[in-house]
């Protein structure tokens, strides 16, 4: 791997708090106004437990870790925010302003060798815990992730270079475009490095201009990171993540309307027909699509109606803004399905998904198209497939590609595969409560096993298992599985 290009360094960690996913920053917008004093914790998983950091890889991630803590915003980031992102208001863009990480109190990151010769190359398991303030705290996920990838490729599998990263980006683009795919770039969380990140953006970029120029149908709608989105002038995108169900869900404790209260909050705090798109899966898509079709309370009735969707303590009441189509004083009742524009798909079959999608407007009698947004694990075939299912179902299909696009690369001795880290960090608890997910692929269940299971049988979940749900390789199996990882566990 190369450490300049054109004889110009490339850059080292994170240096913008904007190199992060958006909803990473919407999410903090909404518990800023609701939930400031929450305390949780965050856990960090290798669900690739065979490709283990060395002794240096290590040691530089826990220097980039503490880097972190000189990480704010700037003039032009501010100024960027406030011309794009219109939904932030002011009293957030207050505290970004002055927002710090504080990684010395509020990460803790250990290494456990497998054995120890006092090399460099000797490999182990990395832990990383996070706590404190959920508003303090909801920013280190993709910076964690991100540096944990990027250590991975910089010091144990270091057979592969840049080359043509950015032509192979444009490739795909291209491809998806001619197609008629609408996507996103969304490979923060498990990019190589920001280089790559960055040569992927700009070859997105190109593709997208040459397919304009060409009349495509596709398009490219944007990238969930708010710092590329700035430094190349496309829009951010993204809206809310598991994380907000699962600990509105562990403060309450109450699984039963955590969806709801979740919805509830959300659009309290941003609006209806903004930020829109509403994940599903987080404890099962059935059990969503109970509180998707409860009616949103209006200012008119908000007061007197059903108390188990308030969150105990919150801050201030969910009343959506003032200037928000849903804070003009109707009474008429719309359903939580009606005012989004759509749903996110992150976990089990698609086709089921949108059999199931469908199925559900149908029954509400809700006619208008809405979308749905594919994010699990895809590639050009599969964004492809998705969007003849979506669209024969009458849905708009986008898509939001990631790891596909940010660590794709072969070795060079040898061209096999580079396989991905497929490592994730999740809330663990809030106030002291488990916080666990449970999705539509028990592949992709977190949280206290304990938790897990009385939340199953409390909801009425039926255990599902997706034929291509194996997350220990879901990007391909190393070509190399007799490491120095293994050779040292033996």
């Amino acid at each position: 791997m190369a450490k300049s290009v054109n004889g110009q360094a490339l850059p080292d960690g994170i240096f913008s708090i904007l190199d992060t996913d958006l909803y990473k920053l919407t999410m903090q917008c909404a518990i800023l106004k609701y939930l400031p004093d929450v305390h949780v914790t965050y856990a960090f998983t290798n669900r690739t437990p065979h490709m283990r950091l060395n002794r240096a890889a290590f040691s530089w991630l826990r220097e980039q870790i503490e880097k972190l803590a000189n990480v704010a915003l700037t003039s032009e980031e501010l100024d960027y925010l406030k011309r794009t992102c219109t939904y932030f208001n002011e009293t957030y863009l207050r505290f970004l302003t002055s927002f710090r990480l504080r990684p010395s109190e509020q990460v803790r990151a250990s290494f456990t060798l497998l054995k120890d010769t006092g090399s460099q190359e000797d490999v182990g398991d990395l832990h990383l815990d996070v706590g404190g303030r959920w508003l303090d705290t909801i920013l280190y996920e993709i910076p964690l992730l991100a540096l944990t990838s990027e250590a991975y490729f910089k010091f144990c599998d270091r057979d592969w270079t840049y080359k043509h990263q950015e032509a192979r980006a444009y490739d795909k683009g291209c491809k998806l475009l001619q197609h008629g795919c609408i996507f996103s770039e969304f490979g923060s969380r498990r990019r190589r490095d920001y280089h790559t990140q960055d040569l992927v953006v700009q070859g997105l970029k190109r593709a997208a201009a040459d397919g304009q120029a060409r009349g495509w149908k596709g398009k490219l709608s944007g990238t969930s990171n708010v710092h590329f989105a700035m430094k190349y002038g496309i829009p951010p995108v993204g809206t809310v993540a598991h994380e907000w169900f699962m600990g509105i869900a562990s403060i309450t404790n109450n699984y039963e309307h955590a969806n709801e209260t979740a919805l509830r909050y959300w659009v309290g705090c941003f609006g209806e027909g903004v930020l829109g798109i509403a994940l599903t899966d987080t404890f099962g898509t059935p059990t969503f699509l109970k509180a998707f079709k409860r009616a949103m309370p209006t200012p008119a009735n908000s007061v007197a109606d059903d108390k188990k969707t308030l969150i105990p303590g919150a801050a201030s009441p969910p009343l959506p803004p003032m200037d928000s189509e849903s804070s003009v004083g109707s009474s008429e009742e719309r359903s939580y399905a009606q005012i989004f524009q759509g749903v996110r798909q992150d976990s089990g079959s698609p086709t089921e998904f949108i059999k199931i999608m469908r199925d559900f407007y149908d029954s509400e009698d809700i006619h208008e198209k809405k979308t749905i947004v594919f994010s699990d694990s895809l590639n050009i075939e599969l964004c492809v497939e998705y969007m003849h299912a979506a669209e024969e179902a009458g849905f708009l299909p986008t898509f939001g590609v990631g790891t596909f696009l940010t660590n794709d690369f072969n070795h060079e001795s040898n061209g096999q595969k580079s396989v991905p880290l497929n490592i994730v960090i999740k809330l663990s608890s809030a106030n002291g409560h488990p916080a666990i997910k449970i999705s539509d692929n028990i592949g992709k269940n977190t949280g206290d096993s304990g938790t897990v299971h009385k939340v199953k049988e409390t909801l009425g979940y039926i255990e599902k298992q997706w034929a291509n749900g194996d997350e220990t390789s879901r990007w391909g199996a190393s070509d190399n599985e007799a490491t120095r990882a293994e050779v040292q566990e033996r």
